[in-house]
């Protein structure tokens, strides 16, 4: 497709509090604390599907493979799971298509930052701008973890036209 031209990344993306949150169910956002906090000390990593872009209908977890590839190549991989995370393929591959069979599609990735904000990172932005990065216009939701409690979330979402992404605030769907 026209994905032309490559970003360039400098700096953090924050939250822009002006912008309209992305909402989210309180179910799947305690699941997402729940495994940030069952990772701890490493990052955790998953996905979300939906029926419709930007739309959560589930959450679904993935392993960080961070720390077994910085053991194998720590040249290649300078960081482990606590700085980083790398999604397991078969995971990732597997969601994608048991979303499929129901109609479904992956709509959103979600990573912990460990001692960290819940900004987007250098390294988030350009390993979702990769050329072969499988969800390539989803939102990203970042937690962080700090002493072991889940103190704040945001979603960041890609905007082609600006060729940036904007954070925004995470809000509970009221039911």
């Amino acid at each position: 497709g026209g994905g032309g031209g490559t970003a360039i990344v400098s700096g953090h993306v924050e939250v822009n509090p002006r912008l309209a949150p992305v909402v989210i169910r309180g179910r799947l956002l305690n699941e997402i604390y729940t495994h940030a906090l069952e990772s701890h000390p490493e990052e955790c990593c998953g996905l979300l599907t939906g029926r419709a872009a930007g739309r959560f209908d589930a959450i679904h977890r993935c392993r960080n493979e961070m720390t077994r590839l910085h053991r194998q190549d720590p040249i290649a991989h300078p960081r482990g799971g606590e700085r980083a995370f790398h999604m397991n393929e078969f995971d990732y591959v597997r969601v994608q298509s048991d979303a499929e069979t129901v109609g479904a599609r992956v709509t959103g990735v979600y990573h912990s930052h460990v001692e960290a904000g819940a900004y987007f990172s250098e390294d988030d932005q350009e390993s979702a701008l990769q050329e072969l990065y499988p969800f390539p216009k989803v939102d990203h939701i970042v937690i962080s973890v700090m002493d072991r409690a889940v103190k704040e979330v945001a979603a960041f979402r890609w905007l082609p036209e600006e060729g940036r992404f904007e954070g925004r605030t995470l809000m509970v769907e009221s039911a």
